[in-house]
């Protein structure tokens, strides 16, 4: 019988720590091993699955790829065109540039912000971004984001990038002039620990933009789509940045991303200045446009919010019984973070022999990331083997 963990570690680059878990199918919260033994799924592809192992995202997927699976970017594309206007009806947006993924869309982000600023001046070419933030693994994305044990590796990396501190007016502050270009902001941090942005924070960045002629970006790869029980979770904030930019969730497990930009920026590209050979494949925005309408034209935001505020609601008593394992809890809608310091690791592992999947990210911090579908009795089901884990501990 081959062993596909030992084949994967033979013919594969080491640059992930794969779990000894050979996964069959999936089905709604659920993955199934070769053995036929479910496991909860608590974080659905680092929230890719949003709406889980759904089985009409493989019927749209099969119907598009019935007709053609890929064309070319000299042809439009009736499912690429739904998945945009779907976008621009429904967001801020005035036009969007499909890519492959979340790194890309930074990207192409990138590349936009510095034409914007050549526009206006050859000294305006200035980006800041957030210490502790996570933009992406290529060499644009690795230099927005802030954490040296990611960077140390790679440099030198793209001259021109600086960092604030995270929630820190002042730190922005110092770092601001007539020379910026941009700002790229994660609403939360993901990769980070589950951290959010404040309302001071936004209102003085908004101001600062304004003052500067800088664009605000904003990365929602990771908390877009309904993640946190609005489409995107700078919407709570009361302004409309110039640029989001989408990926994981919104191809429905296909490789897409996406960046919307405002009306005032849809003509600072111009044919030539970008492209991707396979960004906006038909198949991928087939997928997207089933991922997006769910999110946006059925209640499933309202559910994240009343399923997040439960979910809160239980670990915070079990935070009171365990306070010296749990030490904090943060996050909204269905993206929450559990600080459980030294014990991360072990409430991960132990989870795994219960057939419960965790995700542990800045090594401390639990990261909850289920379907925004996950049922009622699921999310109980979670916090009994929860509870379960800390009592053994």
């Amino acid at each position: 019988m081959r062993n596909l963990y030992l084949e994967d570690k033979k013919y594969i680059l080491n640059t992930y720590n794969r779990l000894d878990l050979i996964i069959e199918r999936g089905e709604g919260s659920y993955l199934y091993d070769s053995n036929g033994e479910k496991y909860l799924d608590m974080y659905s592809g680092i929230s890719v699955n949003n709406l889980g192992h759904d089985k009409e995202i493989a019927s749209r997927i099969a119907m598009q790829a019935s007709k053609y699976i890929h064309l070319s970017n000299y042809f439009v594309s009736e499912s690429t065109i739904n998945l945009a206007k779907l976008l621009v009806e429904n967001t801020f947006a005035s036009k969007v540039f499909f890519t492959n993924s979340g790194a890309e869309a930074n990207e192409a982000a990138i590349k936009l912000c510095r034409k914007y600023g050549k526009k206006l001046s050859e000294e305006k070419y200035q980006i800041l971004s957030a210490y502790n933030s996570f933009h992406g693994r290529t060499c644009g994305g690795l230099t927005l984001t802030g954490q040296d044990k990611y960077q140390n590796d790679f440099k030198p990396l793209i001259s021109g990038v600086d960092y604030f501190r995270y929630n820190d007016i002042e730190s922005l502050n110092e770092k601001v002039s007539d020379n910026t270009c941009a700002v790229f902001l994660e609403i939360i941090q993901g990769e980070g620990g589950i951290v959010e942005i404040s309302q001071e924070f936004i209102d003085n960045l908004n101001e600062l933009s304004k003052r500067h002629n800088f664009l605000i970006v904003i990365d929602e790869i990771q908390t877009g789509i309904g993640r946190t029980g609005d489409v995107f979770a700078y919407e709570k904030y009361g302004f409309t940045p110039h640029v989001v930019t989408l990926a994981k969730s919104l191809g429905g497990g296909i490789p897409l991303g996406a960046m919307l930009v405002c009306k005032d920026l849809e003509g600072i590209f111009e044919p030539g200045d970008h492209g991707t050979t396979f960004g906006g494949n038909p198949v991928a925005c087939a997928a997207g446009e089933y991922v997006v309408n769910e999110v946006i034209n059925t209640n499933l935001c309202n559910d994240v919010k009343e399923k997040g505020n439960y979910l809160l609601s239980k670990l915070q008593k079990i935070k009171e019984k365990y306070p010296n394992i749990i030490r904090e809890l943060r996050g909204r809608g269905l993206m929450i973070g559990i600080e459980a310091g030294e014990y991360a690791g072990i409430i991960k592992e132990t989870a795994l022999n219960k057939k419960l999947l965790l995700n542990v990210t800045n090594k401390t911090i639990i990261r909850l990331l289920p379907p925004l579908n996950i049922k009622m009795h699921e999310l109980d089901e979670f916090i009994r083997l929860f509870e379960e884990i800390l009592a053994e501990i």
